[in-house]
């Protein structure tokens, strides 16, 4: 719903409608439209961050310790985001998600949730350039995210839904990080 009408779209009558349940049970658990917004992008951001830590920590044991072993070449790694970005582009999870960064913008008790969620980002995208080789992978993490994040609002606001170029921005920022 979120993806499609955005959070003005959320109505109480149309999530009883759409999960299946009735109006007066959902009001009980949720008393205010706030309430029943709040509590579910926490629960997407509880469940973006949990799937964020697990691949991090599945990149770490592939890469070992010491980073880049025998792994892809920043070259392919770039390849491969740059088709999974393709992939994900105009799908409502994208589109929900960032609504919730939005909405937390106005609601400070998600401001948690959202910090929460690009930090998760932030320690994969370090997992990943840990596993590149490059150094200082946390430094950077950051201006990774910001990157893909920034093509992905290019993508939705312009109806693009290509990621061309999103692996030429990642190995930009690879390569200035020290990695050729």
């Amino acid at each position: 719903m979120i993806a499609a009408g955005g959070i003005g779209a959320v109505s109480n009558r149309r999530v009883a409608a759409e999960a299946g349940v009735a109006l007066g049970s959902l009001t009980y658990h949720f008393p205010s439209q706030t309430d029943l917004l709040r509590e579910s992008l926490l629960l997407y951001a509880a469940e973006e961050v949990a799937r964020l830590e697990a691949l991090a920590a599945e990149l770490r044991a592939g890469a070992g310790a010491g980073g880049k072993s025998g792994g892809p070449s920043a070259e392919q790694a770039a390849i491969v985001v740059e088709q999974v970005a393709a992939r994900n582009a105009g799908r409502p999870e994208e589109i929900a998600e960032l609504e919730l960064h939005l909405h937390a913008s106005r609601d400070p008790a998600l401001h948690d949730a959202s910090r929460r969620c690009f930090g998760a980002y932030e320690d994969f995208a370090a997992a990943a350039l840990e596993a590149l080789g490059v150094p200082e992978p946390t430094r950077h993490a950051r201006t990774v995210v910001a990157l893909l994040c920034g093509l992905g609002v290019r993508r939705l606001g312009t109806g693009e839904h290509h990621a061309a170029g999103t692996a030429d921005a990642l190995l930009t920022v690879i390569r200035g990080a020290g990695v050729g």
